[in-house]
């Protein structure tokens, strides 16, 4: 079952959690850099050598709200377990552009909060008036690559070996959607 307010979304996850998925705020960054921490140490799906400080984290939940950004996070008992995020094109002939990022750490994939995060960041971008959404995904990351075709991503170029993960060279997919 989903319940949806203003900016907030409830669900049900595949284990039977209850997920809740909402506006990142300043409190939230502590839980985000840890959880970044975890994801650079897997060292394959995020694009960072390492998290913000804590510090910078808030000043970035500040900013997105200042220029109105989405950035949301997602909760399973109190404990910040994903993110997604939609920066918007700051220059006026690209305002209707945003470029998205998601993460979840690795105990709650496959429990159907990437899916959701996809939905409500999709409704986001169209109640906000933008014309595409873009993001990249590694090509060796196939289940993402997967549930954003099933959303009606399409694949608009390749950039080849951009990415050196686990002693091989990925190619980074460039993929976006249109409203």
């Amino acid at each position: 079952m989903i319940t949806a307010e203003k900016n907030v979304v409830v669900f049900e996850a595949k284990d039977g959690r209850k997920v809740t998925i909402r506006p990142a705020e300043v409190e939230d960054a502590k839980q985000i850099t840890t959880a970044v921490e975890e994801i650079i140490a897997a060292g394959e799906f995020i694009q960072k050598d390492e998290p913000k400080t804590v510090e910078e984290e808030q000043q970035f939940i500040r900013e997105v709200a200042e220029k109105n950004h989405m950035y949301v996070v997602a909760e399973v008992e109190g404990e910040v377990v994903g993110i997604a995020r939609v920066l918007r094109g700051e220059i006026q002939m690209k305002r209707h552009t945003g470029l998205f990022r998601t993460w979840l750490v690795s105990k709650v994939q496959g429990m159907g909060i990437g899916k959701q995060l996809m939905n409500y960041t999709l409704k986001w971008s169209k109640e906000n008036h933008l014309h595409k959404l873009s993001l990249t995904v590694f090509a060796s990351n196939e289940v993402a690559y997967k549930l954003y075709e099933k959303v009606g991503f399409k694949q608009e170029g390749i950039l080849k070996e951009q990415a050196f993960i686990n002693n091989e060279y990925v190619d980074e997919i460039y993929m976006s959607i249109f409203f």
